[in-house]
């Protein structure tokens, strides 16, 4: 059966994340749905990633199996026709080797989370970004705070008591933030690269990130929360408004090879 590498951009805030769950709406199910009406009793498709409840995705890449083989174009237009009215985008679409893996075969995922600083409430970014209600943050100090947490670590103080990963111990390669002019306010953008992450891992380190900014926590608080290896020493985990899924990494990028081919 032919295999095919999938690029994948969604609006999470409609879907209970991207894992299949019984009768509720979710990206896996919308995309296997989508991917019946061209093909009957195929596999279940697989994912880099298992996005929660409210995440976006920007670079979300899967793999399915078909049972005949299809021009990448034509399978991608005829996704995202069947995939209408979901907010579910397929972006691109290559023919790979069948022992490549969408999960297994990545080598890093990067996310972005948006925070917008402002008094007066988001309309038109509402479910996009996360909102604190301090007019600005101080983006040193968070910067200072963010640095403790680059490189090898054990993360459990930053994990969620539900993760499911065997080990709490992680390698976080980039942590950066930048920021942004945004209408009547400003905006912090959190860059966050590793090869895999924990359960909540970014919305908790972001949380955190916000109380260092605002002033309640001092930079150095979020390498004693680290060293705690306690959930309780965490800050309060953000919502999933503004987390993306923006790029996931392979030691060979299949959409530019299948493009050069």
């Amino acid at each position: 059966m032919p295999r095919y590498a999938l690029k994948i951009e969604y609006h999470g805030q409609a879907f209970y994340g991207w894992q299949r769950q019984n009768d509720l709406p979710t990206v896996q199910r919308a995309l296997e749905q989508a991917l019946g009406k061209l093909e009957a009793d195929l596999p279940n498709i697989a994912a880099a990633g298992r996005t929660d409840t409210g995440v976006h995705g920007l670079g979300q890449v899967a793999h399915c199996d078909m049972q005949k083989t299809w021009s990448t174009e034509k399978l991608k237009g005829a996704l995202n026709f069947h995939l209408k009215p979901n907010k579910i985008a397929v972006l691109d679409c290559a023919l790979v080797d069948p022992n490549w893996h969408a999960r297994f075969s990545a080598v890093g995922r990067d996310y972005v989370f948006r925070l917008v600083c402002r008094r007066a409430p988001v309309t038109h970014d509402a479910g996009l970004v996360w909102q604190s209600r301090h007019p600005s943050l101080d983006i040193d100090s968070m910067r200072a705070g963010a640095a403790y947490m680059l490189g090898t670590h054990d993360f459990t103080t930053f994990r969620s008591t539900m993760c499911q990963a065997k080990s709490p111990v992680k390698t976080l390669d980039v942590l950066d933030l930048s920021a942004h002019d945004y209408h009547a306010g400003n905006e912090i953008r959190f860059h966050v690269k590793a090869r895999s992450f924990l359960h909540n891992q970014v919305r908790s380190l972001v949380g955190s990130l916000e109380r260092v900014g605002a002033g309640t926590w001092a930079p150095e608080r979020m390498a004693e929360a680290l060293a705690a290896k306690d959930r309780s020493a965490c800050g309060p985990v953000c919502p999933p408004d503004g987390l993306y899924l923006e790029n996931v990494r392979y030691s060979s990028d299949v959409f530019t090879k299948h493009k050069a081919d």
